[in-house]
C-alpha cells in the first residue's frame, strides 16, 4: 500500500495544494488530470522532495515520511524507491543512451558498473531501444529521449514511478510510442502514478483517475465512473472541453481526446 495524506504547499501567499490525498495498491496505475495550474506537478514533485511540502506523510510500505520535515537520509530513501520521469527527459547531452540509465546506479547507488550496464541493456530492451545503446539524446527523437528516461527509472526497480506529463513535450506522432511504453509497464505491474492530458491513457490504462482543481482533488474513482458518470458538475465541464463531447451526470462521455 502506498499512502500519500494531506499533503500542502504554497508559494509565498499562493497555496497549491490544499490537504491532497491518495492511496493506492501496489501494482496500480493513478491518473491525476487537471487544468493547468491546479497543483498536479507540485504534488507530484512533493513526493519526490523535487519540491518541499508544508505537511504531509508519505507512506510506502512499512515507512512513513513526514513530506515537509524529513531529513536527508529519509530524502535519499524515498528517492531510492521511487523513479520519476520528467517532461523534458532531463538526459545528460553528453552520455549516451546507455550512459544515461547506467549513471545513477553507478553514482548514486554504487553498482559495479559491469552489473549496471546489465541492468541499464535490460531496461533500454524493455523500452524498444535495444539497437540505441549507443546513440546520444541528440541523434534520438523526442519519443526515444523520452523512453530512454523511462529506461532510467524502471533500471533502479523503484516501488512507484511518478511520470509528470511524460508526452506533453512531443510531436503528436511521437506520443503512440510512449504510452505504448507505459501500457506496458502497467501490464507488467509496474505501480504509477501519471500526471497527464492524455485522456484515452488515463480511461484505458488507469485503476483509478484523480481530478483536481485549485490545488483540490474535486473528484476521483474509477475510470468508468469518472468519464462515463462523473458527479461534480466541474469534472464533467473540464471532460467536455478536452473531448469536444457534451458530458452531463449520468450520460456517457466519449473516449476522449489529448488535451
Amino acid at each position: 500500500m502506498i499512502e500519500i495524506q494531506h499533503v500542502s504547499k504554497s508559494f509565498g501567499g499562493n497555496q497549491v495544494l490544499k490537504d491532497v490525498s491518495l492511496s493506492l495498491e501496489h501494482g496500480q496505475v493513478v491518473a491525476i488530470l487537471g487544468p493547468s495550474g491546479s497543483g498536479k506537478t507540485t504534488f507530484l514533485r512533493s513526493l519526490n522532495f523535487l519540491e518541499r511540502a508544508d505537511s504531509g506523510t508519505l507512506r510506502l510500505g512499512d515507512d512513513v515520511y513526514d513530506l515537509h520535515s524529513a531529513n536527508k537520509k529519509q530524502v535519499l530513501e524515498v528517492r531510492r524507491k521511487t523513479g520519476f520521469v520528467f517532461q523534458h527527459y532531463n538526459l545528460f547531452a553528453n552520455m549516451t543512451a546507455l550512459g544515461n540509465v547506467m549513471e545513477g546506479l553507478v553514482t548514486a547507488r554504487k553498482v559495479p558498473k559491469k552489473e549496471a550496464e546489465r541492468i541499464a541493456k535490460e531496461a533500454l530492451d524493455k523500452v524498444g531501444l535495444s539497437d540505441r545503446y549507443d546513440y546520444y539524446p541528440a541523434q534520438l527523437s523526442g519519443g526515444q529521449q523520452q523512453r530512454v528516461s523511462i529506461a532510467r527509472a524502471i533500471a533502479t526497480n523503484p516501488e512507484v514511478i511518478l511520470f509528470d506529463e511524460p508526452t506533453s513535450a512531443l510531436d503528436p506522432e511521437l506520443i503512440g510510442e510512449v504510452l505504448a511504453v507505459m501500457q506496458d509497464l502497467a501490464q507488467s505491474g509496474t505501480t504509477m502514478i501519471v500526471v497527464t492530458h492524455e485522456m484515452g491513457f488515463a480511461r484505458n490504462v488507469a485503476d483509478k483517475v484523480l481530478f483536481m482543481e485549485g490545488g483540490v482533488v474535486v473528484e476521483e474513482g474509477t475510470p468508468d465512473r469518472i468519464f462515463n458518470h462523473a458527479r461534480q458538475e466541474r469534472t464533467r465541464e473540464f471532460l467536455q472541453r478536452v473531448s469536444g463531447v457534451p458530458a452531463a451526470s449520468g450520460i456517457p462521455v466519449a473516449t476522449a481526446k489529448a488535451a
